[in-house]
C-alpha cells in the first residue's frame, strides 16, 4: 500500500509502515487504560451542593406562606384606609426653595477662593481652601453698602 492511498483512506490500518506502530500505541493505551484502579469519586460519593449551603432557618409551610401573605393584606389595607381617613397627616413638607438654594451654594465643589455667593442669609466671600473641608468661618460676609 502506497503513502497516498492512506492519506486518501484515513484509517488507522491503511497508513503504511507507520500503521503497525500507530496500532501498538492505541493498543497499549487501551491496556493500560483498563488496568487503572477505579477513581475513588466513584467508589465514594463526593461532596454535593448541598454540603456547602449554609444551615438556616425551615422554609415555612404553605399555610404559614398563606398566613404570612394574609397579614401583609391586612396590614396594606390599615394603611390605605388610615391614609384616606387623615390625609393631612401625609401631605409632604415642602421644602424652602431659598433653603434649597443656599445650600447647594455652600456645598458647591467648584468654589475658589474669591468667589462670591448670595444665600438667604447675605452675600459672602468664600475664603476657604479647596484641598480642606469646608467650614462656617470660609464665607465671609460682605456688608451691604461697603465698597471695595
Amino acid at each position: 500500500m502506497t503513502l497516498q492511498t492512506a492519506r486518501r483512506t484515513g484509517s488507522i490500518l491503511a497508513q503504511g509502515r507507520h500503521g503497525s506502530r500507530t496500532i501498538a500505541v492505541v493498543v497499549f493505551a487501551i491496556g493500560l487504560f483498563q488496568s487503572l484502579p477505579a477513581c475513588l469519586a466513584q467508589e465514594e460519593p463526593g461532596p454535593t451542593a448541598n454540603d456547602f449551603i449554609l444551615p438556616g432557618p425551615p422554609e415555612p409551610s404553605r399555610e404559614e406562606w398563606r398566613q404570612r401573605v394574609e397579614e401583609a393584606r391586612r396590614r396594606a389595607k390599615d394603611v390605605a384606609r388610615e391614609r384616606r381617613e387623615h390625609p393631612e397627616l401625609y401631605v409632604p413638607i415642602p421644602e424652602d426653595p431659598e433653603i434649597v438654594a443656599s445650600e447647594r451654594v455652600l456645598n458647591d465643589e467648584s468654589l475658589q477662593r474669591g468667589d462670591i455667593v448670595t444665600t438667604k442669609k447675605g452675600t459672602f466671600v468664600y475664603q476657604g481652601r479647596s484641598d480642606q473641608p469646608r467650614r462656617e468661618g470660609d464665607f465671609v460676609p460682605i456688608a451691604p453698602g461697603s465698597r471695595r
